[in-house]
Parts: structure tokens; sequence; C-alpha cells
């Protein structure tokens, strides 16, 4: 899945003369919590977030004697090194910047325009849709050897089954870098057949681990 697929186009930006009272207007009003700053040809020059606004706010007790600085320009708290993605830059990829850099958002940029941006939110909605974990169904987790062509096995026993797989995960296993685990969701909500043709066939299943099941 590329960026393009998830990123909102919808992008509400203000400019660096705008005023830190703008800002707390448009999150508001927008439910928003980031806000790339532009310029007149829709070029991003900086990024202000919640907790800059958080940060320049004077608190609820000074108000009064410090409401002047709610009308300084963006530019003076906006970040101006930014990490940016294009469109056609992979969903994982852009997932491992935001683990890596510990950031919120990534401003989607092409022909260094601003056409869109990417909030930790879409990423794990697009989890989500990836795991089918919002569709019902059931969860199977597999044990097998590093090797190839297992997944075709493992599917090849679902099939004969039936069942529809609507996601497969694959990861390594932590304790034996031989094996991997495959977690696949599987659209039934009775899954102790299907488990029974894995074991049957010889596989590992490490979940569900039922009662009346050996594994």
């Amino acid at each position: 899945m590329i960026v393009e697929e998830i990123m909102k186009t919808d992008v509400t930006a203000l400019s660096k003369d705008d005023s830190i009272a703008d800002a707390i207007k448009v999150m508001n009003a927008k439910k928003v919590r980031h806000l790339p700053i532009t310029d007149n040809d829709n070029k991003l020059i900086g990024l202000v977030t919640d907790r800059d606004i958080r940060d320049a706010t004077p608190s609820i007790f000074h108000t009064e004697l410090f409401k002047d600085d709610l009308q300084r320009p963006l530019d003076t708290i906006m970040k101006t090194e930014i990490i940016t993605g294009h469109p056609l830059d992979f969903a994982e990829e852009i997932a491992a910047i935001f683990y890596e850099q510990r950031i919120g958002c990534l401003p989607i940029l092409k022909d260094n325009k601003l056409v869109g941006i990417v909030t930790e939110t879409d990423l794990l909605h697009t989890l989500v849709q990836l795991t089918g974990a919002h569709q019902p169904g059931s969860q199977i987790e597999v044990k097998v050897p590093n090797k190839t062509g297992m997944l075709f096995e493992i599917a090849e026993v679902i099939c004969k089954r039936k069942a529809n797989i609507q996601s497969v995960l694959v990861y390594p296993d932590k304790k034996d870098e031989k094996f991997k685990i495959l977690v696949l969701r599987v659209q039934t909500m009775n899954p102790t057949l299907v488990i029974e043709d894995l074991q049957n066939a010889g596989h590992e299943v490490l979940w569900p681990n039922q009662p009346g099941i050996s594994l």
C-alpha cells in the first residue's frame, strides 16, 4: 500500500504570518493536531503542532497579562526542519519513520508542494484494514520453518476447508530464527476444524489454544 492511498488530501494549512491565536482557532474548529505552514506557492516552510501551541500559550491564570503573545506570528514558533514523504512511498516505510523519529505526522510533498498529510491515526487505521481486524473472523497463529513454500502449504490446508483468508502477517520467532510465525485472519467464527486440519498436516498451531484441542 502506498502513501497516496492513505494520506489526507484536504489539508488545512496556514501562513507564517498567521497568528498563534489563528492556529488555535483552526485546530479547535478542524479538530487537528498538526498545521503545515506554506508560502504563496503552497511550498512547505514549517510545521506547528498542538504541543508547540501549548508551549506558546500562556497559563489560564495569566491570559490577560500575556494575551499579546497570542498575536505573535507562527514563524516565531514553527519548526522548519521537517521530515516529509512522497505519495509513492510505501506505508510500511513511513511507519518505520514514525517509529524511529518519534513524530506525529508526515507532510507529503510532490514537486516540492504540499499535497497531503499522514498522521499516527491514519497509520493505525491502515493497520486495522491490513489485518482485517474490523471484519468478523478468527485469528490463527502457526509456527512454521523459515523456508520457502510454507505460506503456500498453510493456505492450501485452509483452502481445502473452503475458509477465506482475510489477511496474513509474518514475523520472526523471537526464540528461534529458524522459524517464523504466520498470523492469519480467517473468515470463520469457529476455526476448530481449520485448526484440526493444520495439526493433522503436521503444523504447530500456537493460537487459539482451545479446550479439547491438543496444541
